[in-house]
């Protein structure tokens, strides 16, 4: 269903995007943001969704700042690997460089919402903030939000947090809550990484119904 096409940041990086396409007019774009290992088969598959469900999907390869074509795996050293490049490697400046790219790249299609998960689940909280041209967001289980709370999302923005997640205390989702009461928040009995099923937290029931709620979002507020 995808193609690999490239693009150019403001400051003449280019990098990787996979695009799926819906059968017929798009009802406007889903930038589809990555976990920590990279724009691989599972994030082109969320990608392939959201084409089926009727939206021009865009998944930019922000990694491609260290190294291109990085696609890795959930466990091992292809987890440490992800955590090294997210955590040390990657200027969160410039992954939003390129997620501006790609939303305005987008714009030719309507109107532009975003989706991110684990790692993107924080660059999906920092682009409501700071990309322009974006409709909405939706964060998925995103580390670190809890000490970004002095910034202030410009876009109607929705959350989704798996309330077993070591790495997100509940402790710090109500800190969230409480910061942005005016955001959609909800919480599921699952485990960090419940979206994705080529994990072992991998959750059916919680992941169908946070993507009804995604779903819902993005129709109620890209028209």
């Amino acid at each position: 269903m995808g193609q690999v096409t490239t693009l150019t940041s403001s400051d003449g990086h280019s990098f990787e995007v996979y695009e799926a396409a819906p059968d017929g007019n798009p009802m406007g774009t889903i930038v589809v943001v990555q976990e920590i290992f990279g724009v691989n088969a599972h994030i082109r598959e969320v990608a392939d969704g959201y084409a089926r469900s009727g939206y021009r999907a865009m998944a930019p390869a922000l990694f491609d700042r260290v190294e291109p074509k990085i696609e890795l795996g959930y466990a091992g050293a292809d987890m440490m690997q992800g955590i090294e490049i997210a955590r040390g490697k990657l200027d969160v400046s410039d992954a939003l460089l390129d997620i501006q790219a790609t939303v305005q790249s987008a714009s030719d299609s309507g109107a532009v919402g975003l989706v991110g998960y684990c790692f993107g689940g924080l660059m999906a909280f920092l682009s409501a903030c700071q990309v322009s041209g974006l409709a909405c967001a939706v964060s998925y289980y995103g580390g670190g939000i809890a000490a970004q709370l002095e910034q202030s999302p410009n876009i109607p923005l929705q959350f989704h947090f798996a309330e077993l997640d070591a790495h997100i205390p509940m402790s710090d989702v109500d800190l969230i809550r409480n910061a942005y009461p005016d955001c959609g928040l909800f919480t599921y009995d699952a485990d960090h990484g419940f979206n994705c099923d080529h994990r072992a937290s991998f959750d059916e029931a919680a992941a169908d119904l946070a993507r009804q709620r995604a779903l819902d979002f993005f129709a109620e507020h890209m028209g």
